[in-house]
């Protein structure tokens, strides 16, 4: 399973810090911009553009490791789920993704 360093703390405002972590996502569509590869990746459910310059092997169907929209390295399918699952259940997949839920 794996393991992330780094640790969340309060400035002295009170502000909530913390690591960004690379989030597991599954390449959903490639395309070319101005010289670019780019992609839609999924990352259980939610698609964002990403691109692809420092993995130029990757294609449609394959996990990759995304961190500030870049894919960083390949992953295997198993270890993508495992992580992905592992955000979800303690509440990081979100906060990574930039995902407000309401409340309510």
């Amino acid at each position: 399973m794996p393991t992330f360093g780094g640790q969340r703390s309060r400035t002295s405002a009170g502000t909530l810090i913390g690591m960004c972590l690379g989030v597991p996502g599954k390449i959903e569509k490639v395309w070319d911009a101005e010289g670019t590869r780019m992609a839609t990746v999924d990352f259980g459910g939610v698609r964002k553009e990403v691109c692809l310059a420092y993995v130029p092997d990757v294609q449609v169907g394959d996990y990759t490791i995304v961190h500030v929209g870049f894919a960083l390295t390949k992953l295997d399918e198993a270890s993508a789920l495992e992580t992905l699952e592992l955000f979800k259940s303690v509440g990081l997949l979100d906060e990574e993704l930039g995902i407000t839920v309401d409340p309510r």
